[in-house]
């Protein structure tokens, strides 16, 4: 029931390639044939704004890479501690591995902005929340993008073509049902059986109550 002060419909049909936010405004936007061929320096996969499904199709494609050296310096920390050990146990991990790619500690990484950060003056496209200048390395151009965008861009050095793209992609949409498979974290046994000992004091417990927790 809630009121909008403006209500926006996008017709998807009409959208035939990938957007791209540009450097350096996330609200500044173009479709990948308007930059395609820029080079590509450095791509970091990871943020609050991937799942586990963004990893696996990243994967998949380095895998079909067939370990070459990649022109890019790849970036991979996923969002949680559950993604990671669920795509440790997938294999994943090991591919990321293969490929020359810096697995980061699960978390923000580079979209934090004052933890690792890539080199100044580069071009890089990354999957992050936000593309300030200077948020990920000083003097830095930084496209956002999505990650299976990002992980083509890792492998070819560049913003691909269209067709490159969609060429890629064919791939990743041949097994997009075990790809993007959701994560459900009750479903993880070490992980439901550390949350199981958690101890909460009788003081957290009165707090809750009257915020209606529990």
């Amino acid at each position: 029931d809630a009121e909008y002060c403006e209500v926006i419909e996008i017709n998807m049909d009409e959208i035939t390639e990938p957007i791209l936010a540009l450097p350096n405004d996330p609200d500044a936007s173009a479709k990948l044939s308007d930059v395609a061929g820029d080079k590509i320096d450095e791509v970091f996969i990871g943020s609050c704004m991937t799942n586990i499904g963004h990893f696996r199709a990243a994967g998949k494609l380095l895998a079909d890479n067939k370990g070459a050296t990649l022109p890019t310096r790849l970036w991979v920390a996923p969002p949680t501690k559950m993604d990671a050990a669920q795509l440790t146990e997938e294999g994943y991990y090991s591919t990321f591995g293969v490929a020359g790619a810096r697995t980061e500690m699960p978390g923000c990484s580079l979209c934090m902005g004052n933890q690792a950060r890539v080199e100044p003056g580069c071009t890089v496209v990354s999957t992050s929340t936000r593309n300030f200048p200077n948020r990920l390395g000083q003097g830095s151009n930084v496209y956002l993008a999505s990650a299976e965008l990002a992980a083509i861009s890792s492998i070819v050095g560049k913003l691909p073509t269209v067709d490159e793209y969609m060429s890629y992609m064919a791939k990743v949409d041949a097994t997009a049902d075990d790809t993007y498979r959701y994560l459900n974290f009750d479903e993880l046994p070490d992980f439901v059986d550390a949350s199981e000992k958690v101890e909460i004091s009788d003081e957290m417990r009165e707090a809750a109550k009257k915020l209606s927790i529990l």
